[in-house]
């Protein structure tokens, strides 16, 4: 390490976790992530980067990579519960891309010197480390967090569970279905794979066996049956779903908050991913920019106001396209929008 060069921990190496070690490294930056799972994860569904993460994809230098791996989707299709259209999207100027989770991490990874992501290793504790900056990516049940705010504001459970899982074959189309209390999504993947996920209403902790799944989902229109039919219970996730309070703050010290860490959401908008990888690149953009300390108070300053009205979009979302009163209305609305737009 050169005398003057500037010392990173990363704690979580997620997508977040990866991004900010790429994109600090690229900067000139000494880094360390510590991620306690023995590898990279080799299971795990599609996500949909959007044009922000497509420009810190491109910083890094993995756009190129990212989109011949990836599925393109600049259309999609939102439906009724009983096959009904409901409006259609089409010719985005600037589509999504859609890549699973294990393939997004190991492109992350694939650049980083040997020996920065400190495999098998749990993170320690803020007060240990005496690097110049600290950055907490360890996800929704961050200790990070804990430790600099406390338990009050650890993510609260949204109302909502979710299941995810691909089924063998491509799909080039895109929708969403809204349905009474619930959704179901079909996209495209990588790996000649179509992703699913849905998500109900439901108290904390309900069961989320495939026959649950099968009975909710049972009468809806074909292609989702379809996906019924095809799913292995095997390859199915299932789990609550939480979003955090505000934070009075995304920093403490010489420590940041990012992704899940500061501001898990309800996963409606598809932005998750996305806005842990625009956290991460902020940040290291404003790091190299700045003095440590002006650094992150600017990051708190740019990045907590936006992410939190992500949230509360997300949540205002999930509530409108699960809906049980006024469904009919709902949709006659949608159309028009549709139709206008």
């Amino acid at each position: 390490m050169a005398m003057n060069e500037k010392r990173a921990a990363i704690l979580g190496g997620g997508i977040g976790g990866l991004t900010a070690a790429t994109t600090l490294i690229r900067r000139g930056w000494a880094v360390e992530v510590y991620e306690r799972a023995p590898s990279l994860p080799r299971t795990g569904t599609a996500l949909g980067m959007w044009p922000a993460a497509l420009n810190t994809l491109a910083e890094c230098g993995l756009d190129r990579a990212f989109r011949e791996r990836g599925a393109l989707q600049d259309s999609g299709t939102l439906m009724s519960w009983d096959g009904r259209i409901l409006g259609r999207i089409t010719d985005l100027r600037r589509p999504a891309v859609l890549l699973s989770r294990p393939v997004l991490l190991e492109l992350l990874a694939g650049d980083l010197p040997d020996g920065t992501v400190r495999f098998g290793t749990p993170a320690p504790a803020v007060s240990e480390l005496d690097h110049d900056v600290v950055i907490a990516a360890d996800g929704i049940g961050s200790a990070a967090r804990d430790t600099l705010f406390g338990p009050r504001y650890r993510p609260v459970h949204t109302g909502y569970a979710a299941w995810r899982g691909s089924v063998p074959g491509a799909t080039s189309s895109m929708s969403e279905t809204w349905g009474p209390g619930a959704l179901f999504g079909i996209t495209p993947r990588d790996g000649d794979l179509t992703n699913w996920f849905a998500a109900v209403r439901a108290p904390e902790h309900s069961p989320g066996d495939v026959d649950v799944l099968r009975d909710r989902f049972g009468h809806w229109h074909p292609a989702v049956r379809d996906i019924l039919d095809r799913l292995d219970p095997a390859d199915m996730l299932y789990h609550d779903l939480y979003e955090s309070p505000p934070l009075p703050s995304y920093v403490r010290d010489n420590t940041a908050l990012i992704g899940d860490a500061a501001h898990a959401m309800a996963p409606n908008l598809g932005r998750g991913a996305c806005e842990a990888m625009v956290d991460a690149a902020v940040l290291a953009a404003l790091l190299s920019e700045h003095p440590v300390s002006d650094a992150l108070r600017r990051y708190d300053r740019v990045r907590r106001r936006h992410t939190r009205r992500l949230v509360r979009a997300s949540r205002l979302v999930a509530g409108v396209a699960t809906s049980t009163r006024f469904e009919s209305l709902r949709n006659t609305l949608l159309g028009a929008a549709f139709r206008l737009a």
